[in-house]
């Protein structure tokens, strides 16, 4: 595949999660007055009714295909050259980890588009949860992923404090401080939500019982029924739009550089 073109497969990937997590944000401040919570897959829904829906969701998951492609070459072969320890690693199995929740998604866009939908949802967390807890060692596999999916949490917050994405961006933040304070505002609202579920899946872990974990929408919900909670939930539901606008940032201004074949083995730890 040419570089150009892998470049573009990756920029229209981060555009259509851009645009999901666009949907999810504007579903979840009108579900402040109307109730509701939304996630990636009823936003998906939402667009499936539109006219033209199944032409424009066959769209976004081959596009979402395309991110997938992206984000394995940004774990295991490295084409953000992250450094070969122990930081470096934790990044890239983030990364991949990132690619396999969106291979769900896409894979639910890809046959709602074609109506070969099983009518099973992508992203009920106590299905796969539950074979989870079947393996052995099965408690202890659900707690790994809710550490992985806390230290995603925590990586995006500090991500959006530090402003660290700019070393991954051809963006300058000065010319365009409203659009800066958005992606900051996004990627921490995000790595909130994630916190949540991680919470939801450690919990899960301590009972041994696959349906505490939960999925974005359980967060959600868990929000609005705080003290205040109507106000929190208005402000996630915003910041996940402003994180879909990030997205729509990385899609224009992310530096993208397919990985050659000698980046690829230097990634590969010796054993």
């Amino acid at each position: 595949m040419g570089s150009e073109k892998f470049e573009w497969m990756a920029r229209a990937g981060y555009a259509a999660r851009g645009l999901v997590y666009v949907l999810v944000g504007m579903m979840a401040v009108l579900g402040s007055i109307g109730g509701g919570s939304p996630d990636s897959e009823s936003a998906l829904q939402m667009v499936l009714s539109q006219p033209f829906g199944r032409i424009w969701l066959g769209f976004i998951g081959i596009c979402l295909i395309g991110f997938i492609v992206w984000r394995l070459a940004q774990s295991l072969a490295n084409a953000d050259n992250h450094p070969a320890d122990l930081k470096g690693y934790v990044v890239r199995a983030g990364l991949l980890i990132s690619a396999i929740t969106y291979s769900g998604l896409a894979l639910f866009a890809v046959t709602h588009a074609l109506m070969m939908s099983t009518g099973q949802s992508g992203e009920d967390s106590s299905s796969w949860t539950e074979w989870l807890m079947q393996q052995p060692y099965g408690r202890y596999l659900v707690g790994i992923v809710g550490l992985c999916i806390l230290g995603a949490g925590a990586a995006h917050i500090v991500k959006g404090i530090r402003r660290s994405y700019h070393r991954y961006l051809a963006f300058d933040a000065n010319l365009h401080p409203a659009l800066d304070s958005c992606c900051v505002y996004g990627l921490v609202a995000k790595g909130i939500v994630f916190l949540i579920i991680a919470v939801f899946f450690l919990y899960a872990a301590f009972m041994v019982d696959p349906d505490q974990a939960g999925s974005m929408a359980d967060a959600l919900t868990w929000v609005r029924q705080l003290p205040l909670g109507g106000v929190l939930y208005l402000a996630i539901g915003l910041g996940l739009a402003c994180f879909g606008i990030y997205g729509f940032v990385e899609a224009r201004y992310r530096r993208v550089a397919p990985p050659s074949l000698d980046q690829a083995r230097r990634s590969i730890p010796a054993i």
